[in-house]
C-alpha cells in the first residue's frame, strides 16, 4: 500500500496549503481549551481555584501597601450559577491598570521581579475571569477605589481570548462604601462539592496569614477569622540573578542587554554577591575555560645552561651587558621551581629592563623573544630523551616532569615502566600542539592523556582506567597556570555561543557566596505557631524555621510546625498542610514534595502509630510546610504541588524533624507523667489505709501522709504551716524539693486578712479584700525554702502554685 508520505512530492502545492491553514494563537486562547492546566478542570474545583487566585491578589495587593489585610468571600447560588464575590481594603487598582489586570493573561508587575510574592506570572485572577465568561456567558464585575478618591471605577469587561486583551462592555464611577479597596464578582458554572477543600482553603490561609482578617459566608457556612497579630511580613526587596542559578540563553539575552564592556564589569553589575574579587576569580575560570591554561614545567637546578643559551641567543649588546642579562634571566628562572611560557616572557622583560638602566643597552622586543625561545627551549624541550655531553642517552626533563606527576596521580600497582612508557607518549602528545606555550584548556588535555593511555595499553598491556585518566588530567591540571590574557569584551560574547557558554560554566565552577535572603519573607517560627495556635485547639505546639539556601540560584526558606492532641482529630492519618509563598496548596497532595518527605520519615522514632513503618503517620497531629522562595518549583501551571527538588527536600525533612524532636521531648515527658499519675494515684489508695490502721493500733490520730507521697514520689512538696504569735497569726509557707533537679516556682497565696512582716523576696496586692501573697523561690534538688509572714487575725486561704507539673506536685494546705 503507498504511503501518505511517499505521495506527496506527487501532489504539488500541498505544503503551501498546509501553511496556509497554521497560525499563531493567543495565550488566552490556548488557555481557553486548556483550563484544566490552570486548575478549572470541574465545577467543584473551579469555583475553589477562583477563590484562591481572588484572596491571594488581595493578599498580596494589601500587603505591599503595608495593609492589614481585611478579605471578605461570599458565595451565593444564582440558579444554575454561583456567584463569587471577593472584596479586599487593598490599594485599589487605577482607571487604566484595571481592565488589564482582571482581563489579559500574563499581565502583572511580578515576574521579571526575583521576590517572593504568592502570584509571578499574571495568569491566575484573570484565569478566573476566562472561566467565568466561559461557563456562565457573563461577563466580571469589578468596582475598585484608590486611596484619596471621591469615586470609585466600575468594569464590567470579558477576556478577548483571540487577542488576548479586556473587552469593557460597561465602564463608569459609582460609589462605594469602603475607602480604598477592590471587589470582584463572578459568575461561573460550579457546585459546592469541593467545600470541605474551600473551607480548609480559608482555614488554612488564616493559619499562615495570621495578620489577615478573613470571612467566608456561603450558603450553608459563615466561618470569621480574626487576626492573631498586627505584624505585617516583612517587607522583600527585589535581588538580581544569582550566577549559579542561570542559563545559557539567559546569560546571552543579558550579555546583549548590558551596558558594561568587560567580563568582569558584566558579573559585577548585572549579578548579586559579585564583587571585585569573586569576578576576579569567575574571569580566571573564564580564562582557564576560554583560553586554557599554559603547563608549567620545572626549572633547572643550576644557572649555567640557561645562561649559555640566553647569551648565545643575545647580538651585537656587548660582553658585559650580554653577560648580565643573560645571568639576570637565568637566576630568575632558577628561582623558581615551575615555570610558565608567559611567566618566563615576563621574567625576561623585567631582567631586561633592569639590565638596561645599567648598562645603558636597549634590549628590544626581539632580543627578548630570542631570549624567551632560548630558556623555553631549555625548560621545556619536548621528547623522549636527550643526548648529554658524554654521549649516553638521558630522560628528558620534561618526561621526568610528567612521570613524577603520574606517578602521583596513579594506584602504587603499575609499574615504573609503564608509567615511564605513558608519560613519554603524554609528552609527545605536548609536541603535537603548534601553540609552543603548551596551552591547553582542561578538555584538549584530557584527550591527550586519553591517547597516551590508549597507546601504553595496546603496546604494553598496561590498564588505564578512567579513575586513573581523570586523576591524572586533574593532577596535571593543578599545575598549569591560567593565563593573563585579557578576556574577550562583552561585545566579542554577544554572538559567541560558544564563549558565553564557557563563561556560564565558569560563573558555575566559581565558589559564590548564597543569594541574599531580604527578597524573601518567611513566616517565622513564632508566628507558625501563633497560627497555629488562633485555628487549632491542641496540646501541644513547635515550628521551625530553617536558615535559607539555594536551588537554581534561587534562594528559599523552609518552615514547618506541629500542633498535637487536644480537639484535633485523632482518627487516621495525620494532618499534612501545605504552604507555598504563604498560600495553602490544596489540591494533588500526592503529587508534592511536602507529602513525599512526611511519608519517608520514621515518625515511630517521635513517638506517633506509622503503620508498616512508612507512609503518613497516625494520630491526634497537624503537620504543616511552609516553602518560601523567590521561585517556587511547581509541578505544573495551577501551582498545586511543589516539584521533587533534591535542595528542597533536604530542608523540608530537617525543618520537620526539627519540630518533631519537640514533639518527641513532649510526649515521653507527657509518658512519664501518666505513669507518676498511675503510681501517685494507687499511692493514693494504699497509704490512707495504711495511715488509718497504724492510727487504730497505736490509738493516735490519722497522720498526715503529704509528706510520705511528696518523698515517695519524689516530689514538690508545698506545704503551709500555721501557728501563734501573741495576738497574731504566723504563716510559714514551706517548698521542698524532693525531686532529682532544681525547680522555680511561682507560689501565690489568697488570704482574705491584710498579711505583715512579709521578706523583700515576696510581694502582696489587694483586691476586693482579698491579699495575694507571691512568692517566686528557686529550690535545688533536696533542699526547702520557707516563707514567713504573719495575720492580724483569723483568715481562709488558697493556695496557688505554677512552674511544676501536677504529677509532681504535691499540695498540703
Amino acid at each position: 500500500m503507498t504511503s501518505f508520505q511517499s505521495t506527496l512530492g506527487e501532489e504539488p502545492g500541498i505544503a503551501e496549503e498546509l501553511a496556509e491553514s497554521q497560525r499563531a494563537i493567543s495565550i488566552a486562547e490556548f488557555f481557553e481549551k486548556n483550563k484544566h492546566m490552570l486548575g478549572f478542570d470541574s465545577g467543584a474545583r473551579g469555583l475553589v481555584t477562583a477563590v484562591k487566585e481572588a484572596v491571594d491578589n488581595s493578599l498580596d495587593a494589601t500587603e505591599e501597601a503595608g495593609i492589614l489585610p481585611d478579605i471578605y468571600v461570599e458565595i451565593q447560588e444564582e440558579g444554575d450559577y454561583y456567584k463569587l464575590i471577593v472584596e479586599d481594603n487593598g490599594p485599589g487598582l487605577t482607571k487604566a491598570s484595571l481592565p488589564k489586570v482582571f482581563g489579559k493573561l500574563l499581565y502583572g508587575s511580578r515576574f521579571h521581579a526575583r521576590e517572593q510574592a504568592r502570584g509571578q506570572q499574571g495568569i491566575g485572577i484573570s484565569a478566573a475571569v476566562l472561566y467565568s465568561q466561559l461557563t456562565s456567558g457573563k461577563p466580571a464585575k469589578i468596582t475598585s477605589r484608590t486611596q484619596g478618591s471621591s469615586e470609585a471605577q466600575y468594569f464590567e469587561l470579558i477576556v478577548d481570548t483571540d487577542e488576548n486583551e479586556p473587552e469593557i462592555s460597561v465602564e463608569e464611577t459609582t460609589s462605594w462604601d469602603r475607602p480604598h479597596g477592590t471587589r470582584i464578582e463572578l459568575e461561573m458554572e460550579a457546585n459546592m462539592r469541593a467545600r470541605s477543600q474551600l473551607h480548609d482553603y480559608i482555614k488554612h490561609t488564616a493559619v499562615v496569614n495570621p495578620h489577615a482578617r478573613l470571612e467566608l459566608r456561603e450558603p450553608q457556612a459563615h466561618f470569621k477569622f480574626e487576626r492573631a497579630t498586627d505584624q505585617l511580613p516583612e517587607e522583600t526587596e527585589e535581588i538580581r540573578p544569582h550566577p549559579h542559578g542561570v542559563e545559557l540563553g539567559t546569560v546571552m539575552k543579558m550579555l546583549a542587554a548590558t551596558d558594561s564592556h568587560t567580563v568582569s564589569g558584566f558579573v559585577q553589575e548585572e549579578f548579586t554577591r559579585v564583587g571585585k574579587k569573586t569576578a576576579d576569580s569567575i574571569v580566571d575560570a573564564f580564562r582557564d575555560r576560554h583560553d586554557g591554561r599554559e603547563m608549567t614545567w620545572t626549572t633547572p637546578q643550576t644557572t649555567s645552561d640557561l645562561e649559555d643559551a640566553v647569551s648565545r641567543a643575545t647580538a651585537n649588546k656587548g660582553p658585559d651587558a650580554t653577560a648580565a642579562f643573560a645571568a639576570s634571566v637565568a637566576d630568575a628562572v632558577v628561582d623558581r621551581e615551575r615555570i610558565a611560557h608567559h611567566v618566563l616572557c615576563e621574567l625576561v622583560e623585567r631582567a631586561a629592563e633592569s639590565v638596561a638602566d645599567e648598562y645603558d643597552t636597549t634590549f628590544g622586543d626581539t632580543v627578548q623573544e630570542h631570549a624567551v625561545e632560548a630558556v623555553w627551549h631549555e625548560v621545556a624541550a619536548v621528547g623522549g630523551e636527550d643526548e648529554d655531553t658524554d654521549g649516553e642517552r638521558e630522560e628528558s626533563r620534561t618526561v621526568s616532569d610528567l612521570y613524577a606527576l603520574a606517578d602521583e596521580a596513579t594506584s602504587t600497582r603499575k609499574d615504573d615502566e609503564t608509567i615511564h612508557a605513558f608519560a613519554s607518549r603524554l609528552v609527545g602528545r605536548f609536541t603535537d600542539e603548534d601553540d609552543v606555550r603548551h596551552r591547553l584548556t582542561r578538555g584538549r588535555l584530557r584527550e591527550h592523556v586519553d591517547r597516551a593511555a590508549d597507546l601504553t595499553e595496546e603496546y604494553d598491556g598496561a590498564t588505564f582506567g578512567d579513575t586513573a585518566r581523570e586523576n591524572v588530567t586533574e593532577v596535571i591540571w593543578t599545575v598549569m597556570a591560567t593565563v593573563p590574557d585579557d578576556p574577550p569584551l562583552v561585545r566579542e560574547l554577544v554572538d559567541d555561543r560558544d564563549a558565553s557558554s564557557d563563561l556560564v560554566d565558569a560563573m558555575r565552577e566559581t565558589d559564590i557566596m548564597a543569594p541574599p535572603t531580604r527578597c524573601l519573607s518567611p513566616i517565622s517560627a513564632d508566628l507558625i505557631e501563633t497560627g497555629l495556635r488562633k485555628e487549632f485547639d491542641a496540646d501541644f505546639y513547635a515550628a521551625a524555621s530553617r536558615n535559607a539556601e539555594v536551588h537554581g540560584g534561587d534562594p528559599f526558606v523552609v518552615e514547618a510546625g506541629i500542633a498535637y492532641g487536644g480537639e484535633v482529630e485523632a482518627e487516621g492519618g495525620v494532618d499534612v498542610l501545605r504552604f507555598a509563598n504563604r498560600v495553602p496548596l490544596v489540591y494533588q497532595r500526592g503529587a508534592c514534595a511536602t507529602t513525599d518527605v512526611v511519608k519517608s520519615i520514621g515518625w515511630r522514632n517521635y513517638g506517633l502509630d506509622q503503620p508498616g513503618g512508612s507512609g503518613l503517620p497516625n494520630g491526634p497531629a497537624v503537620i504543616m510546610v511552609h516553602v518560601a522562595s523567590t521561585n517556587v518549583p511547581f509541578t505544573s501551571e495551577s501551582k498545586d504541588a511543589v516539584a521533587n527538588v533534591p535542595e528542597i527536600e533536604d530542608e523540608i525533612e530537617l525543618a520537620i524533624r526539627e519540630a518533631a524532636r519537640d514533639l518527641k521531648s513532649y510526649l515521653n515527658k507527657r509518658r512519664s507523667m501518666e505513669k507518676r499519675r498511675k503510681k501517685q494515684n494507687v499511692l493514693g489508695k494504699i497509704l490512707p489505709e495504711m495511715a488509718r490502721k497504724v492510727a487504730e493500733v497505736t490509738d493516735r490520730p490519722d497522720p498526715d501522709i503529704d509528706d510520705a507521697v511528696a518523698r515517695i514520689m519524689n516530689n514538690v512538696l508545698v506545704e503551709r504551716r500555721l501557728g501563734e504569735n501573741g495576738d497574731a497569726t504566723s504563716v510559714e509557707l514551706v517548698v521542698e524539693n524532693n525531686s532529682s533537679t532544681n525547680e522555680s516556682l511561682e507560689v501565690t497565696d489568697i488570704v482574705t486578712a491584710e498579711p505583715s512582716n512579709l521578706p523583700e523576696d515576696a510581694s502582696v496586692v489587694e483586691m476586693d479584700g482579698e491579699w495575694f501573697v507571691s512568692w517566686e523561690p528557686e529550690v535545688k534538688s533536696g533542699e526547702e525554702a520557707v516563707l514567713e509572714y504573719e495575720l492580724g487575725g483569723d483568715a481562709s486561704f488558697d493556695l496557688d502554685v505554677k512552674g511544676v507539673e501536677a504529677e509532681k506536685l504535691t499540695v498540703s494546705s
